[in-house]
């Protein structure tokens, strides 16, 4: 069974106000080393993120989710804040780079597009074992990232005003040059070439910045899917890392029974992920197989069906079934910062509920514990 891990990050915010607080260095400075789930800093410094250990059952990792929040949450604390799973601010406001030298250099270089990207995205890094396993995944999943990006959407609003979007993250995300999907690759020589092309150009400032939806983590011997919005509850978190474990699985069996990658044009997955992101699972989204709109739900049907066996190899198609049901059938967190909104009338109570449902307030251990298993079973 394959490892799996995963990366969120959290906007830090006043709990009165709901506004974004400028005070990742103070509440890093707070947390006393451990070895267990990692938070560090990101970009602006209204920013923190949750590392997870690798794992390969999703109870474990449901766990690492839960103590990542936890941990980043008593250290806003400390610093005044609070640690909420929000992919963009409701509140209007005007983050702060990080302060470092390489930073310095993005915020230069890219302008308006760094001053104002305050993002949270989630990302699922999956083991593999030769690089040319994780190309070939690459290459076959390619075309149904824009459905993991439909079951996380989770960020309606952007400065203040609802944008009519499920994820305006991945709109704003899109500004940055080397962010999105790829092209086919066929050999790990040819993605080699394709991101040394990229860094020839001068714009990204290093092999950090190849933003894609998916890419081979340089830092462990994964797969890293960054497609997705973090996601305000965090047991559809651990839903969608099953389900992309699922996905990777699948795409390496049909990589060695020697099943040719479906070939969309990568300007035609662009506009599957901006469908993705502009309704999430309440509208339509482009079918991988023919190409056309279909029912979100049907497709996110379809992707559960093409990974069915991964998932029952795993243990995990009953929990991972379960969740994406309980997805379908509630909504994303974007919808759920919709009806607050509604409810409040205000950005500052859209950012209150969130602060609670990053952090279960209320449910109890046996309600929260392994991914409601028991209801899935």
């Amino acid at each position: 069974m394959r490892s799996i891990g995963v990366e969120e990050e959290l906007l830090l915010v006043d709990d009165r106000t709901g506004r974004p607080l400028a005070v990742a260095r103070q509440a890093l400075r707070s947390l006393a080393p451990q070895d267990a789930v990692a938070v560090t800093g990101e970009i602006q410094q209204e920013m923190v993120e949750a590392v997870s250990r690798p794992h390969r059952t999703l109870e474990r990792l449901h766990e690492d989710v839960a103590a990542g929040r936890a941990r980043a949450d008593a250290a806003a604390q400390a610093a005044g804040a609070r640690a909420v799973a929000l992919a963009t601010s409701p509140v209007a406001a005007t983050p702060h780079a990080a302060d470092s030298a390489r930073y310095r250099t993005i915020m230069d270089r890219f302008g308006i597009t760094g001053r104002e990207s305050l993002t949270c995205g989630f990302h699922i890094h999956v083991s593999i074992t030769p690089q040319e396993e994780g190309v070939a995944i690459l290459d076959r999943i390619r075309v149904w990232l824009p459905v993991v990006l439909a079951l996380t959407a989770n960020s309606p609003f952007w400065q203040g005003e609802d944008t009519g979007y499920q994820s305006y993250r991945s709109q704003a995300w899109g500004r940055w040059p080397c962010a999105g999907p790829t092209d086919l690759f066929g050999s790990v020589d040819a993605y080699q070439r394709y991101e040394q092309c990229l860094l020839d150009t001068g714009g990204p400032v290093d092999s950090g910045m190849l933003y894609f939806d998916a890419r081979l983590s340089r830092s462990w011997p994964t797969v890293e899917v960054r497609v997705a919005d973090v996601c305000l509850d965090r047991d559809d978190a651990v839903t969608v890392a099953g389900l992309v474990r699922g996905l990777v699985d699948t795409a390496a069996d049909d990589w060695r029974a020697g099943s040719e990658p479906l070939p969309v044009p990568t300007a035609a997955l662009r506009i599957a992920s901006w469908r993705a992101g502009r309704s999430g699972v309440s509208g339509h989204l482009v079918d991988p197989g023919t190409g056309k709109p279909r029912a979100a739900e049907e497709v996110v049907r379809a992707l559960l069906a093409a990974v069915g066996p991964a998932l029952a190899r795993n243990g995990d198609q009953a929990v991972v079934g379960y969740g994406v049901e309980r997805i379908l059938e509630r909504g994303t967190g974007a919808a759920r910062q919709r009806a607050a909104r509604a409810a409040g009338g205000r950005m500052t109570d859209v950012v209150l509920d969130a602060v609670q449902a990053t952090h279960d307030r209320g449910a109890t251990g046996s309600q929260r514990a392994g991914l409601n298993l028991s209801a899935a079973r």
